[in-house]
């Protein structure tokens, strides 16, 4: 059984349980009725172990391939899994400074979004008997929560995470070995979900496809409206969350907020096509998303997607 440490500060354990209880009345029991309790909607590969192997036929997907099974035979081989009825899901959480950005005062910090989302899931998920870990990230991997079951894991998950410092600076992320991390210490078969920004060194989609041909990874992108269009409030100063960098604008000039929403585009660009290198399904949540309808939306197109392929 997992528990808070006897020495928790009883204000620590509080704050966690308000959040669970909020998320439970104002978000959990929306997408149970929206699911219709079906909550494995949400997910492709779940809860599987290997069972056999067999030659590749052309509706079988491709992310079953064993690829050195396949070189040995000259000839695709893909491997065959049976269910299991639990699922072991592990959350890759990035904790780096600009998680902590949100720019007005009535929309939520991303951070905050962070945890929303992983409270709302790992609740959802050890109601119905399944075990959630964590990977805290910021420029290391900060700390590890085992993979355990019950309500108790999903309250020391939020807890943990409110005990989190923030950082003020740390080196430019680099999302990579946190990948190879969970590559290397993810042994069975998992249902992983990267949550973060992806504001990230580029290179990161290679270690992300690896973690996504041995598990099924869902990127939980978070992302606030004021990173892709600035707003005209006049003479502003930008600091770099990362680096500590900060440079003074003038957000009247027409020229300048353009060429700041053509940058954001191509990032956009860039990030849509490392996702679709890395072979991963992206649930796009943003500070001013509802946390049921951005879930709701992503299981729906789920369906939609496995029904056409």
């Amino acid at each position: 059984m997992s528990a808070l440490a006897p020495d928790t500060p009883a204000i620590d354990r509080r704050a966690a349980e308000r959040i669970l209880q909020r998320l439970d009345w104002q978000v959990i029991r929306r997408l149970d009725g929206l699911l219709q309790g079906d909550y494995r909607t949400l997910f492709y590969g779940y809860g599987v172990d290997f069972a056999d192997l067999r030659e590749y036929q052309a509706e079988d997907d491709i992310r079953h391939i064993d690829w050195n099974v396949t070189a040995r035979m000259d000839a695709p081989y893909v491997r065959q899994y049976v269910e299991d009825r639990e699922i072991t899901a592990w959350f890759l959480l990035d904790l780096s400074p600009s998680v902590d950005f949100g720019a007005a005062p009535n929309r939520r910090l991303k951070r905050t979004a962070l945890i929303d989302f992983v409270a709302t899931l790992a609740r959802l998920l050890t109601r119905h008997g399944n075990r959630v870990g964590a990977m805290f990230y910021a420029s290391r991997i900060e700390r590890t929560i085992p993979a355990r079951g019950g309500r108790m894991q999903a309250l020391r998950l939020v807890h943990d995470l409110l005990k989190q410092p923030q950082l003020r600076r740390a080196p430019p992320t680099d999302l990579a070995p946190l990948f190879q991390a969970a590559l290397n210490s993810i042994h069975r078969r998992a249902l992983i979900f990267v949550v973060s920004d992806f504001i990230s060194a580029p290179g990161w989609e290679r270690a992300l496809h690896q973690l996504n041909r041995r598990h099924e990874v869902i990127a939980v992108r978070l992302w606030d409206r004021s990173e892709a269009e600035l707003p005209d409030i006049g003479p502003i100063i930008l600091e770099d969350a990362e680096t500590g960098e900060q440079v003074w604008v003038d957000t009247r000039d027409r020229a300048f907020r353009a060429r700041f929403a053509e940058a954001a585009r191509q990032r956009e660009g860039m990030l849509a096509g490392a996702f679709k290198r890395a072979g991963v399904d992206v649930l796009s949540l943003s500070t001013e998303d509802d946390l049921v309808r951005a879930v709701a939306q992503f299981a729906a197109a789920r369906r939609q997607r496995r029904r056409q392929g």
